[in-house]
């Protein structure tokens, strides 16, 4: 038979495939390799590292301070070999054991903060870092500031330090705090989406970018007094550290277009002037200061130092004896299971029991992180905390840079509540949305019909049909009655009464300062006031060993937790990338785009919930972020 040039024979086809099998088989093998010599170097390689006299300590911050590293092992692993990353992730709690180890340890000299790179942190946490660092210099050693640029952020811990350097081209920029939101209703309009938002608290003003143009009086009324509250903390703190005179910070920004002028533009040199830097350095102006005023490392060719990350593997923990059992809330509350650097109702609440059934644990400390979320999930979690108390056990709640709506809620069953004075918190209130898109279907002329046996199921939600005002009845009376469950707790745990709190409530966020004078919380303080505080009503010595309940990981977890160090990118953030691809980063700024495709995925995420039976869910979520 003749074989044309189209009709190749079955041997030569059988060959390519076999060439292409043994590539492919070749390629997985060699990546598996790679992975299985890592593993055992990593397990040979001796853990320890060994710091030699007249060290610094480098703090190179090049990720965002989280209470706790959000995604498990494997998500990391695979995130990091995909090339996802969320830009990295520094503890705070790691932080803050390095700079307090420093201090006490004679082969540490100096410490340089290295914030070229920092993305940033809430003010609560910048506050724990600074009153860390404060805390090194009060053990008679030095610390040097040095970045290309300084944000707000990155200079507020710069501040903390004896000196405060920047590269000659450098930029110091301090604008302030606020915030400005998409507001989506016309946009909703033209595509027919109604979002028939149902709230509880005329200050509750999560869902209002979906139903107007602009904020609310309200809105307006409650963003002001917080911003200024929290503004006036930060400033206040770096004229403090800085030794400035009240209302320097201001004036050098109400200057700063004066000050620009006479100095030609020279950015740096207007921070110069200003005293906001102690001098301009470059990187190689840096380390040749520091190699003078500590030790050469002659082999590298810089000063003698040692990263954080090495130097926290030097740190011995203690794991034996009597404990205070500390559980990370992080993040938005759902109602099940989540991984680290999310609240689960379910598995916050196991994590909960589980310290509770422990008899080393003697008291609860829950660090909270979280603007809030499912009301239901909340409620599982505050009701494990009750059950705690009862049980004999003190709980203490320590609220970190938002602890707002469900974040306040899991916070109402303590014997003590410590929040940091910028930590935002409140917004006691409750919303549900159930949006329609009825109108969409018209213009592409799809319709829905059929029959159903009761009012109660042809009035259900279902968001390819207008909201049937029966069902908008119910949700409301439910909503309602959620908001009066929410501040008779909230009255029951702060001795008062539930009209009282409904005055201060209203969904209305507060400061941590501004919640202590109106009684929401007991005191303002830093995690260290509620580890004394905890240690004291567990009746338990002073250093008290700190042991962090969390979801249990195998060696193998724990190795690749070690091996990955960048964390995978949640699904928003791959929608997200998505939205930029398709419309075109050259449309719309990265940022904005990214906030918009955000907004727009959560909407649709609550109507997807409509199909799961259950007609909306209550939602106690504040319009604000961790960080």
């Amino acid at each position: 038979m003749a074989y044309s040039a189209f009709d190749p024979p079955k041997s030569i086809l059988a060959r390519i495939w076999g060439a292409i099998d043994s590539t492919r088989r070749f390629f997985f093998n060699a990546i598996f390799l790679v992975i299985a010599v890592a593993i055992i170097v990593a397990l040979l390689s001796p853990s320890g590292v060994k710091v030699q006299e007249k060290t610094a300590l480098v703090l190179n911050l090049d990720g965002r301070i989280v209470e706790q590293r959000s995604g498990g092992a494997r998500e990391k692993l695979m995130g990091s070999l995909g090339g996802d990353d969320d830009g990295g992730q520094v503890q705070l709690r790691d932080i803050v054991t390095v700079l307090d180890a420093a201090a006490k340890d004679p082969k540490i000299e100096r410490i340089l903060l290295q914030l070229d790179q920092f993305p940033g942190a809430g003010l609560s946490s910048l506050r724990e870092v600074g009153a860390a660092i404060t805390r090194f210099r009060a053990s008679g050693k030095q610390v040097f500031a040095w970045a290309g640029n300084y944000d707000q952020a990155s200079y507020y811990l710069a501040a903390h330090a004896d000196e405060v350097y920047m590269h000659p081209m450098g930029l110091l920029m301090m604008q302030g705090y606020g915030r400005y939101r998409n507001y989506y209703k016309e946009a909703l309009d033209r595509v027919g989406v109604s979002a028939n938002v149902i709230r509880s608290g005329k200050y509750k003003n999560f869902g209002e970018p979906y139903f107007t143009t602009a904020p609310s009086k309200e809105t307006m009324e409650s963003d002001k007094y917080l911003y200024d509250g929290l503004w006036a903390t930060f400033t206040g703190d770096v004229e403090k550290v800085r030794k400035f005179e009240a209302g320097a910070v201001n004036k050098s920004i109400n200057e700063v277009v004066a000050n620009l002028k006479a100095t030609g533009g020279d950015a740096a040199k207007m921070a110069l002037n200003s005293k906001l830097v102690t001098a301009l350095k470059t990187r190689d102006e840096l380390r040749a200061m520091l190699i003078e005023k500590g030790a050469e490392d002659k082999e590298k060719k810089t000063f003698r130092q040692v990263s954080m990350s090495a130097y926290l593997s030097t740190v011995e923990a203690r794991t034996s004896g009597d404990a205070i059992g500390v559980v990370v809330a992080e993040g938005e509350i759902s109602d099940g299971v989540e991984p680290p650097g999310k609240i689960g109702g379910r598995s916050t609440a196991d994590l909960i029991r589980k310290a509770r059934e422990d008899e080393k644990i003697k008291a609860i400390l829950l660090r909270v992180n979280s603007p809030g979320g499912s009301a239901y999930g909340s409620e599982l979690i505050r009701r494990e905390l009750e059950l705690t108390r009862k049980a004999g056990k003190p709980v203490v709640v320590s609220m970190g840079n938002v602890a707002a709506s469900g974040g306040y809620w899991i916070s109402m069953a303590a014997d003590e509540v410590i929040a940091d004075a910028a930590t935002i918190t409140g917004s006691i209130g409750v919303f549900g949305m159930l949006p329609t898109g009825e109108k969409t279907m018209e213009k592409l002329s799809v319709y829905t019909g059929g029959y159903h046996t009761t009012w109660l199921g042809s009035a259900m939600y279902d968001p390819r049909r207008a909201l049937d005002p029966r069902m908008a009845e119910l949700v409301k009376l439910s909503i309602d009655h959620i908001y009066t469950d929410f501040t008779t707790k909230a009255a029951a745990a702060r001795k008062t009464t539930p009209d009282k709190i409904d005055e201060i409530a209203q969904g209305r966020v507060w400061t941590g300062a501004q919640a202590k004078d109106r009684g929401l919380i007991d005191r303002t303080g830093s995690f260290a006031d509620a580890v004394k505080a905890a240690t004291t009503r567990a009746k338990l010595d002073d250093g008290a060993r700190l042991a962090y309940i969390e979801a249990e990981r195998s060696k193998f977890e724990t190795f690749l937790e070690r091996f990955a160090t960048q964390a995978v990118t949640d699904y928003a953030t791959g929608v997200m990338r998505q939205f930029d691809t398709t419309l075109g980063t050259s449309i719309l700024p990265k940022s904005v785009a990214a906030e918009a495709q955000r907004d727009l995925t959560w909407l649709a995420e609550i109507a997807e919930r409509g199909k799961t039976g259950f007609p909306f869910a209550a939602v106690a979520h504040c319009l604000c972020g961790k960080d």
